[in-house]
């Protein structure tokens, strides 16, 4: 089975590599381990930070490439790679405008963690992914192939030319070739547990909820012949999921009421994290509290914020689901969750003092997101609870790339004819993660990893 491009992975980035070479004029072979595509990317809240476009500007919204840059750099505590973050900067606006050409439908632009401006671009999850893989198709030089595992990457000696790979399609091996590169973007390992207790074996107590292919073959291929791991370190999970998350039929999302002005109390009925920070760093606060719970306490004022679109604010969903409680009285919703009322009512009177005042003096909140936002007090029932814990949706690190996608080894050289992009990939993210920066990521690395491919030397 030669080829030009072998592409290793049916997530949005894979999709996005196999759109732009196919563009390029490569004939391009795509191998998606499951049996449908989609990925993580599937499962996601849907939403794509870019800043200056359109839809800000029609909403009033002031954002440019500078606070953008900021932002990015400002999540990662200046621990992610200057040149990676910059690249995505200034192909951003190019992206936005290349999926809406391509059909993409953005709903709404939401303020989310990391963003000193809204700028998270919502769209649909499924029926965005289903519309890439539609275009993809369209090109009429993809061939998609479902229930195809690729096992090893193949080259004829160290620092040889990555030529193929050897895959696992329907049941056999079979040799793949590349006449011109191979693209991986086969996601995290949120799902191997091995590799977990390895970098970070303090997650292991959040909940798992992410694409099924999600075991880290694809960082395993690479990392075989020498490539660089970069932000293992770093791997958090996301805050705001239910602690039953994954358990009950249907999609799931975590919910994040506390950028809609809601705040974090502990089993004691206490805050102990200054809740506009962003939920990779609420994920790690979660997990250091008993239980490695808490509940997102808001009331009616906040509840009117509930998006219809953005899944991450569908608060009325998520009452609807019996996920989020309610009660009359702040005093019931208290026994409703375990919590001392007594002690869950002086911790909002305390925190609508500061909003009062104008200073938190606990954990100094300023803002809703990221400093952006005013804050509000909580006082007119009903009252609500979510109870939330941290959960592995992707891991947001792995193999060393440069700037033009190309993945390199543990010396910082080359590996040729070895491309790499979305969640697999490392340095880009840093300490902590901006939403809408990992779609975001996927789409403007997959479009330079299928483009180099395709231009790559026969």
């Amino acid at each position: 089975m030669d080829t030009d491009v072998i592409v290793i992975g049916g997530g949005l980035a894979g999709l996005c590599a196999a759109i732009e070479a196919a563009s390029a004029g490569a004939e391009v072979t795509l191998l998606e381990k499951l049996a449908e595509c989609g990925g993580s990317s599937v499962l996601s809240g849907g939403l794509l930070a870019f800043a200056g476009t359109d839809m800000q500007q029609a909403a009033g919204i002031e954002d440019n490439e500078t606070l953008l840059y900021d932002d990015l750099r400002r999540a990662g505590a200046q621990q992610n790679d200057d040149a990676l973050v910059r690249t995505y900067v200034a192909h951003q606006m190019q992206a936005y405008a290349w999926l809406k050409g391509l059909g993409v439908q953005f709903n709404s632009v939401e303020l989310a963690a990391g963003h000193s401006q809204p700028r998270a671009h919502s769209v649909r999850s499924q029926a965005f992914m289903a519309l890439m893989e539609q275009r993809a198709r369209d090109t009429g030089r993809v061939n998609i192939v479902f229930n195809a595992q690729a096992e090893r990457l193949l080259r004829a000696h160290e620092g040889a030319r990555i030529e193929g790979v050897t895959a696992r399609i329907n049941g056999s091996t079979q040799t793949l070739r590349a006449r011109r590169g191979v693209v991986l973007a086969a996601g995290g390992f949120s799902r191997n547990a091995e590799m977990i207790n390895l970098f970070v074996p303090h997650q292991a107590r959040c909940v798992v909820y992410c694409g099924a292919g999600c075991d880290g073959d694809g960082v395993r291929m690479a990392w075989a012949l020498g490539a660089g791991l970069r932000d293992v370190v770093h791997i958090k999970g996301t805050f705001g999921f239910h602690p039953d998350t994954g358990k009950t039929p249907g999609r799931d999302w975590s919910r994040h009421s506390v950028y809609r002005g809601a705040i974090l109390v502990n089993r004691q009925g206490q805050r102990y994290v200054d809740e506009s920070k962003s939920y990779k760093l609420l994920g790690d606060a979660v997990l250091a509290q008993p239980g490695a719970m808490s509940f997102q306490i808001f009331d009616e004022g906040v509840m009117e914020t509930s998006s219809d679109i953005a899944p991450l604010f569908k608060f009325r969903e998520a009452l609807a689901l019996g996920r989020l409680l309610t009660e009359p009285t702040l005093e019931a919703l208290a026994r409703r969750i375990g919590v001392d009322a007594v002690a869950l009512a002086a911790t909002i009177e305390r925190y609508n003092g500061f909003v009062r005042s104008g200073r938190d003096d606990d954990f100094g909140r300023t803002g809703l997101s990221s400093g952006y936002g005013k804050l509000v007090e909580l006082k007119r029932g009903p009252w609500y609870a979510y109870p939330s814990t941290s959960g592995l949706i992707a891991t947001y690190c792995g193999i060393t790339v440069d700037t033009e996608s190309r993945v390199t080894n543990v010396f910082g050289e080359i590996i040729p004819g070895l491309y790499a992009a979305g969640e697999m990939t490392g340095g880009f993210h840093g300490v902590a993660y901006m939403t809408g920066s990992s779609l975001g990521k996927c789409v403007i690395f997959g479009r330079i990893a299928g483009r180099n491919a395709a231009a790559s030397d026969k």
